[in-house]
């Protein structure tokens, strides 16, 4: 590219984020997973201080409003322990999900087959941590690390691999038609899936966590799972590594513009093509990297996992808004917390509760949290 070229972060600057013609209040998501946090307890509260038996009309009582704040403090370690828990779920969601959403930010690809990297990744990992079981069983946090790391870096090139021929070979000759994107990504997963068979067996793998990272620390009485406190790191450092590269990167700069307007990054020299491949190996990477998390928190590897996976995944990406990175993200953190905090309150309504998240943000914003305004 010669001096002359105008500056592709123009494009994103000059876009200003407007939906139905008035500026979406950018920071009323951010306060989203706070709220959530701050309703967790107040629910927890809540049914501490209801007598046992009570229905909803004793909300109505004044003295169930005023033991609030004592039940709020005795409740504080098992609210902790589940918000731990549910930020931790979101993370492992996140890193599931944010490549498909700029995937389909970028490339205007509706990729069913998504979840066959997920499973992939998590088989890959889980083969690693067979092989270095002397690694992994050591008492030693550095061993025990390592023997993730090398999990994390095998699954990531494994499923980054998978996701060139993939692309090349499945996606490429669909552009542009959504119903055939769906017909043959589902393909692709079916085949992966069999795949899986052919070379791991068709039976479920049981895999044990690092030994450091079995158990729990406690702190003001709160268990945390070390493990989940892992997940939350890994979530958290992907997620700014991602954002560093999307803003101050030129790579980045084109894809963010990409999103937006891609004919005119075109019409600037940029062979958008090969950021297309480029994007799609990243995410499908991303996948397996929350594919080997996701084995290592369940403990247990199956190859239907990743299409198990894809409904949280999808509905992640639909309410944080197609092509964003950070709607991704605080979707995802929200439907972890929510599960877990519905888990506790009401079981039998955690099969839905995520279901119902994605409803009411829906109603409130139809395109999604933080939705990417492409040029018309």
């Amino acid at each position: 590219m010669s001096s002359s070229t105008p500056d592709v972060g123009a494009i994103h600057a000059t876009t200003p984020r407007r939906i139905g013609g008035r500026r979406f209040p950018a920071l009323v998501p951010l306060l989203l997973v706070p709220g959530l946090v701050i309703l967790g307890l107040v629910a927890m509260a809540l049914q501490a201080s209801l007598p046992e038996g009570a229905g909803w009309a004793a909300l109505l009582d004044p003295a169930t409003w005023s033991g609030l704040p004592m039940a709020a403090i005795a409740i504080q370690p098992s609210w902790l322990t589940l918000t731990v828990s549910g930020l931790a779920m979101g993370m492992m969601i996140f890193l599931m999900a944010s490549g498909l959403t700029l995937v389909f930010g970028l490339m205007d690809v509706i990729n069913f087959g998504h979840g066959a990297f997920i499973s992939v990744g998590a088989f890959v990992g889980a083969s690693v941590l067979f092989a270095y079981a002397s690694w992994v069983g050591a008492p030693d946090l550095g061993l025990n690390l390592a023997a993730v790391a090398l999990a994390v870096l095998a699954a990531m090139a494994a499923t980054g691999a998978m996701g060139l021929v993939f692309e090349r070979v499945i996606v490429r000759p669909v552009y542009g038609a959504h119903l055939k994107q769906i017909l043959v990504t589902m393909g692709g997963l079916i085949i992966a899936e069999q795949l899986i068979h052919v070379i791991w067996g068709p039976d479920e793998i049981f895999l044990s966590r690092p030994e450091t990272l079995k158990g729990a620390l406690t702190w003001q009485g709160a268990a945390l799972e070390k493990y989940r406190l892992l997940a939350v790191a890994v979530g958290l450092v992907v997620f700014a590594l991602m954002g560093l590269v999307l803003r101050f990167s030129r790579i980045g700069l084109i894809v963010r513009a990409g999103v937006q307007n891609g004919e005119m990054v075109e019409a600037m020299g940029y062979r958008l093509s090969r950021i297309f491949v480029l994007v799609f190996v990243a995410g499908s990477a991303l996948a397996g990297l929350g594919g080997v998390m996701w084995a290592m928190y369940q403990e247990v590897v199956t190859a239907q996992m990743g299409a198990e996976l894809m409904v949280l995944v999808f509905i992640v990406v639909i309410i944080g808004g197609l092509g964003s990175v950070e709607g991704c993200f605080i979707g995802a953190l929200l439907v972890g917390l929510t599960q877990n905090y519905t888990a506790f309150l009401e079981p039998k309504m955690a099969l839905v509760s995520n279901i119902g998240l994605m409803v009411l943000i829906l109603m409130w914003r139809p395109q999604g949290m933080l939705p990417v305004v492409r040029a018309k």
